[in-house]
């Protein structure tokens, strides 16, 4: 009997994922470990292995679809002996999936032909997202058009040029009229949530601009952002640390390890004191579980990476039993491969809190936004050169760094944060105490 292949769960968080590219098309044997596709998720693109032998029998799923659920049947797999009248008109379907809004998808394996008729049509104005190409939506907004009250013709039932083009300003949508309960819908939608991209881009009509799709990257920021900031009750501890004697010893060192080609970072000093700062407060080694919490033995450490389009965090694992130039060297391999977006998904999932550095772009002092489910996260400023107040009341110029963190009261009391931030200050400020 002919063989689901369904959408894998690429990464432990991963609930659905863009079908970026088909590198098999119907009729083509594929041998257990062929590569079949390219699968866009959240952090990455990846390739999707074959798991079995056997012929692509029909392939389910359009390359550049959206919005995949995983363990969603994407093609169907014939063993031998078995064909393409195998495959019964009800033992398979085709799953609802969103068209990507990035480009006009093609349908599997290369075809230029419509898509199927059984595609889901685009998502009206009820509170749900049109699916409109970037040109088509630029052409609407110059004749006033409403994208709601249009049909796409498009795969999936996108929106594309002709149709608006044919489309008249007020004309109603070709399926039947809505309720009227139903038409107060995106008004409520809107007050509710702010306004809709289409009454954004009449805001603008007349102005120059490019509209930019959302990635898969962009998207989970944008969603993970706002749940953090929506439903984690944030509060913030501030902390001054005065870095001259990092300074010095960090310059000493580095004249030692040049033989050896190890360059150690202020951040690298930071992400040690960090794993140490969790061994030595483990109540704030932990994690916000849903209706528990998670306190892990180990420090594992994530770092922000900016990237474009967005973030990643790898994690260093272990960071505690770690020396300075290991984990200056594990941080450069995961900066470099998270920018060529080369992680595999276990090295940025997990961590028990983060840092986000942005002194080396000179902002010196910013709030950070927790990455669930992480209980914390240190916003590192630049260190600035500043007068200084010493405790016999001598004023003198020190390099002085500022250090927020921000953190999730539902794991963490604001006297265990502050022990820690203290901690934090305490390894910075006598650094020999890190290689101990």
């Amino acid at each position: 009997m002919p063989t689901e292949i369904l959408m894998p769960a690429l990464s432990p968080t991963m609930e659905e994922g863009t079908l970026a590219k088909w590198l098999v098309k119907e009729g083509d044997e594929v041998a257990s470990g062929d590569i079949l596709a390219e699968i866009e998720t959240d952090k990455a693109t990846m390739e999707f292995e074959a798991v079995d032998d056997g012929v692509i029998g029909k392939i389910l799923v359009a390359a550049g679809t959206d919005g995949v659920k995983v363990n969603t049947p994407i093609a169907v797999l014939l063993a031998d002996g078995e064909s393409a009248d195998d495959i019964g008109a009800t033992s398979v379907k085709a799953p609802e999936a969103k068209a990507s809004a990035g480009a006009e998808a093609a349908p599997a394996g290369g075809s230029d032909k419509p898509a199927p008729a059984s595609a889901p049509p685009a998502p009206r104005a009820d509170g749900a997202r049109i699916f409109a190409s970037p040109l088509a939506r630029r052409i609407a907004a110059e004749k006033g058009l409403d994208l709601s009250q249009i049909t796409g013709s498009g795969p999936h039932g996108r929106i594309v040029k002709a149709d608006v083009e044919t489309a008249r300003p007020g004309a109603a949508p070709a399926t039947a009229a809505a309720p009227a309960a139903k038409a107060e819908a995106p008004a409520k939608a809107a007050m509710a949530t702010g306004p809709t991209a289409d009454q954004v881009a009449r805001m603008y009509e007349g102005r120059d601009y490019e509209e930019v799709a959302l990635d898969g990257m962009r998207r989970t920021v944008a969603a993970r952002l706002t749940e953090a900031k929506q439903t984690i009750p944030h509060f913030y501890l501030r902390r001054e640390v005065q870095l001259d004697t990092l300074m010095k010893f960090r310059a000493d060192l580095n004249r030692q390890l040049e033989p050896r080609g190890v360059k150690l970072s202020v951040n690298d000093f930071i992400i040690k004191a960090c794993a140490m700062a969790l061994q030595a407060v483990p109540g704030c080694n932990a994690v916000w579980a849903g209706d528990r919490m998670l306190r892990l033995s180990p420090s594992d450490v994530a770092v922000a990476v900016a990237v474009e389009g967005g973030l990643f965090t790898p994690v260093l694992k272990d960071a505690h039993l770690k020396s300075l130039s290991a984990l200056s060297a594990e941080m450069k391999d995961l900066a470099t491969r998270a920018r060529n977006k080369k992680l595999a998904p276990h090295e940025y999932v997990g961590g028990a809190m983060a840092i986000s550095n942005l002194g080396m772009f000179g902002i010196e002092n910013f709030d950070a936004v927790i990455n669930p489910p992480h209980g914390s996260i240190l916003a590192v400023g630049a260190g600035i050169r500043k007068p200084v107040v010493d405790s016999d009341g001598a004023v003198s110029v020190a390099t002085v760094m500022s250090m927020t963190l921000s953190v999730d009261h539902r794991v963490i009391d604001g006297a265990l944060g502050a022990e820690f931030l203290k901690e934090v200050v305490s390894c910075l400020e006598n650094p020999m105490t890190m290689l101990a």
